[in-house]
C-alpha cells in the first residue's frame, strides 16, 4: 500500500449522494407507517415546539457574548460559615485553577442553608491574602440580612489601599429577587429604590466600576419555573433597576454596566444554550428601546439547584458537566458549579475540587471557549432561541403592563404562572416522564454514605416586619418527593435492620420475565421498597411458598403478556391465599383486567403511570 502524498485527496464523502430533507422524510414515513409526523414533535414546558429535524439556518449572525477565544471566569463557591476555613478554601481554589470567587453570604437566595458571616470582621478574614486587584473575578451573593457585606467588601478594599477600579467585583444587590423568594417586603418599591440607588452611587463614588445590581433568573428556575418565565423575570428586574438608576439622576449611557444578569444552567443542553443566547438578544432589544447603543450584558451562570439529588449524588457531576458545557457555549461570562453534594450539606474538599475541575477540563482539555457562539447557524438552536425571545418578550410586556416587576409580584401574576409550570413539571417527575437518574429511576438502595463537612450555619436576625406580602417563589428540588420515601426506608432499616420488601413473583423463564422484573425492581426501589428477585415459577403452590418464606407483605407479578394470559390469575390467587396484603402486576391491564382484579391483583405498574402516588400507597398498605 503506497503512502499518501500532499497531492492526494480523500474523496470518500464525495462518493455518497448528498442527503436531503426529503430523503429523511421518506425514511421516517416508512417507520411511522401512516402516523403523523407530529408524533415526533416534542414541546418545552412553555409549549414551544421542538421538531425532530431542522434545516440549516441561513444568514444567521453569531450572538455577541464573550470575546473570541476568551474563556469564561471559573468561579468557585465560597460559603463556609467559618471565616478562616472559607479563606483557606478560597486561597486553595485560586491556587488550583479558579479565576474567580463567588462569595455566598448567609441569607442569600443561593445560600441553601449555609453561607458566609456578613460582618466586617468576617469579611476581612475571608479576603485575607487574596489579591483582589490581580484580575480575579469576585461575585457577591447577598440577601437583605447580609446586604452590608457589600459595603464591608468595598471598605476593606479602600482600607488596603487597592484601586477599586482595578478590582473586578459584581456586588449582587438584588432586593427584587429577595422579595420574590421570601414572598414579603418591609418596604414598598418606592422606598426600596432610593436605598438601592444610594448604595450604587456610594460604591461608584468610591471608584468601583460595577456591575452593582443583579437580575437573578435563579429565582424563577429554582421555584420550578420555565425558561421563558426566567428570561422575562430577568428583563423586568433589569428594567426596574435601570429606571431606579435613572430616577437618581444617572444617565442611561452610564448605567449600562450597572446591571448584570444571573441565569440557572441545567442538564437540558439545547434549552440552556438557547436561553443564554436569547437573553443577549433580548437585552439588546431593551437597550435599543432605551435609545442606547447595544453593549454586551454580563451574564453569570449558576448550576441549577433544582436538578441536584441527594441520592446517587455522583450523577450530579454529569448534570453539572452538561450544564457547564451548555452555559459556556451559550456565551456565559462566568460560571459557578454547585458541588455535587450540596443538597446533602456543606461540600468537602473532594466535592469542591470536582466542581472546579469540571470547568477546567471543559476549558483547557476540550477547548470549549475557542469558538465564539458555535451554535450560530444551527437550525434547531436558532429556532429555539427565536421562540424563547418572542415568548419572553411577550411575558415581559405583560409584566410591564401590570406596573413593573414589583407590582406583578404583589398581584401574584408571576407566581401563578410559575406554580402552573411547577405542577406540570412535578407531575412529569412523579410519572417518570422526566427522569432523575438514581432518584426516580435506577436507584441504588445500598449506596454508601456521602461525606460532607460538619459546620454550624449562621443564623441571622429577621429583616424587618413584612408589610407587603405575596406568594413566595420557594426553591425546590425535583427529586425531593422520591427522596422522602428513601429517607423513610433508611429510618426503617436503622430501627429494625430491614427495609420494607416487595416479592417479585416472576412467572415462566428469564426470557419471559426479565424485562418487567427489571422495571418493577427499579420502580419500587425508587421508593425505598427493596425488591426480592426470584428465578421464576410455573407452579402456584411453589410461588406461594416462596412468597411466605420471603417475609414480604406485598408482591408484584412479572412476566410477558403471553405468560400472564395463562398463569397470572392462578398465581394471583395463590399469592392472595398466602396472605399478600396487596398484589401488583407489571404491565398494562389489557383485556384481562376484570379477571385479574377478581383474582386479587390490586394495581398495575407501567411506564407513564403515576409512580410516586403508587409508591406512597404501597407504603400506606405496608404500614
Amino acid at each position: 500500500m503506497g503512502r499518501m502524498t500532499d497531492n492526494d485527496e480523500l474523496t470518500l464523502a464525495a462518493e455518497f449522494p448528498q442527503a436531503t430533507y426529503e430523503d429523511w422524510r421518506k425514511l421516517v414515513d416508512g417507520v411511522l407507517k401512516g402516523a403523523p409526523l407530529e408524533k415526533l414533535v416534542s414541546k418545552t414546558s412553555d409549549g414551544l415546539k421542538i421538531d425532530p429535524i431542522y434545516r440549516r439556518a441561513k444568514g444567521a449572525t453569531p450572538v455577541a457574548g464573550r470575546a473570541a477565544a476568551a474563556p469564561w471566569q471559573v468561579m468557585q463557591r465560597i460559603d463556609h460559615p467559618d471565616a478562616k476555613a472559607a479563606n483557606a478554601q478560597a486561597l486553595h481554589d485560586l491556587e488550583n485553577g479558579a479565576t474567580g470567587l463567588t462569595l455566598v453570604f448567609a441569607g442569600a437566595n443561593g445560600a441553601h442553608g449555609f453561607g458566609l458571616d456578613p460582618s466586617a470582621e468576617a469579611v476581612e478574614a475571608v479576603l485575607d491574602g487574596i489579591y483582589l486587584d490581580a484580575g480575579i473575578g469576585i461575585e457577591l451573593q447577598i440577601g437583605p440580612q447580609s446586604r452590608m457585606a457589600a459595603i464591608h467588601v468595598a471598605e476593606y478594599i479602600k482600607r488596603k489601599g487597592l484601586d477599586p477600579a482595578a478590582c473586578d467585583i459584581r456586588f449582587g444587590l438584588d432586593p427584587l429577587g429577595s422579595c420574590a423568594v421570601s414572598g414579603s417586603s418591609p418596604h414598598s418599591w418606592d422606598e426600596i429604590v432610593p436605598a438601592v440607588t444610594s448604595a450604587i452611587q456610594g460604591l461608584t463614588a468610591m471608584g468601583f466600576k460595577g456591575p452593582f445590581a443583579a437580575a437573578d433568573g435563579r429565582v424563577i428556575h429554582d421555584a420550578g419555573g420555565s425558561e421563558v418565565q426566567e428570561l422575562a423575570f430577568v428583563l423586568a428586574s433589569s428594567v426596574a433597576y435601570l429606571r431606579a438608576i435613572e430616577r437618581a439622576g444617572i444617565a442611561l449611557e452610564d448605567a449600562q454596566g450597572v446591571v448584570y444578569a444571573r441565569l440557572a444552567a441545567d442538564a437540558d443542553q439545547f434549552l440552556t444554550l438557547a436561553k443564554f443566547r436569547a437573553l443577549r438578544l433580548l437585552w439588546a432589544r431593551i437597550e435599543q428601546a432605551c435609545g442606547l447603543t447595544p453593549k454586551p450584558l454580563f451574564i453569570a451562570a449558576d448550576i441549577a439547584w433544582r436538578m441536584l439529588t441527594q441520592r446517587d449524588p455522583y450523577v450530579n457531576m454529569l448534570r453539572a458537566t452538561m450544564a457547564t458545557f451548555s452555559a459556556g457555549l451559550g456565551g456565559a461570562n462566568a460560571i459557578t458549579v454547585l458541588p455535587h453534594t450540596l443538597a446533602l450539606g456543606l461540600p468537602d474538599p473532594f466535592a469542591r475540587r470536582v466542581a472546579r475541575n469540571t470547568q477546567l477540563v471543559l476549558l483547557e482539555e476540550s477547548n470549549l471557549a475557542k469558538v465564539s457562539d458555535p451554535a450560530a447557524g444551527s437550525g434547531g438552536i436558532e429556532t429555539l432561541t427565536r421562540q424563547l425571545c418572542e415568548a419572553a418578550w411577550s411575558l415581559f410586556q405583560e409584566i410591564e403592563k401590570a406596573g413593573g416587576i414589583f407590582s406583578a409580584l404583589e398581584q401574584n401574576l408571576i407566581q401563578k404562572k410559575v406554580a402552573a409550570t411547577r405542577a406540570a413539571r412535578e407531575a412529569n417527575i412523579a410519572k417518570r416522564r422526566d427522569v432523575l437518574t438514581g432518584a426516580s429511576k435506577f436507584p441504588n438502595l445500598h449506596e454508601d454514605d456521602i461525606a460532607v463537612l460538619d459546620a454550624k450555619p449562621i443564623v441571622l436576625p429577621p429583616y424587618g416586619e413584612a408589610k407587603y406580602k405575596f406568594d413566595p417563589l420557594t426553591p425546590i428540588r425535583l427529586a425531593a418527593p422520591f427522596e422522602a420515601l428513601r429517607d423513610k426506608s433508611d429510618e426503617k432499616l436503622k430501627a429494625s435492620r430491614a427495609r420494607p420488601k416487595i416479592f417479585l413473583a416472576n412467572l415462566g423463564t428469564p426470557a419471559d420475565f426479565t424485562a418487567r422484573a427489571t422495571f418493577a425492581k427499579s420502580f419500587f426501589e425508587t421508593g425505598g421498597i427493596e425488591a426480592i428477585d426470584t428465578q421464576g415459577f410455573a407452579d402456584p403452590a411453589a410461588l406461594a411458598a416462596a412468597f411466605t418464606a420471603s417475609g414480604a407483605a406485598i408482591a408484584c407479578l412479572c412476566s410477558s403478556d403471553k405468560v400472564y394470559a395463562e398463569h397470572a390469575i392462578p398465581a394471583a390467587k395463590a399469592l392472595q391465599a398466602a396472605g399478600a396484603k396487596h398484589i401488583y402486576l407489571a404491565g398494562r391491564p389489557g383485556t384481562q383486567e376484570a379477571a385479574l382484579r377478581s383474582a386479587g391483583v390490586g394495581d398495575f405498574i407501567f411506564a407513564g403511570g403515576d409512580a410516586l402516588a403508587m409508591l406512597r400507597e404501597a407504603w400506606q398498605r405496608m404500614e
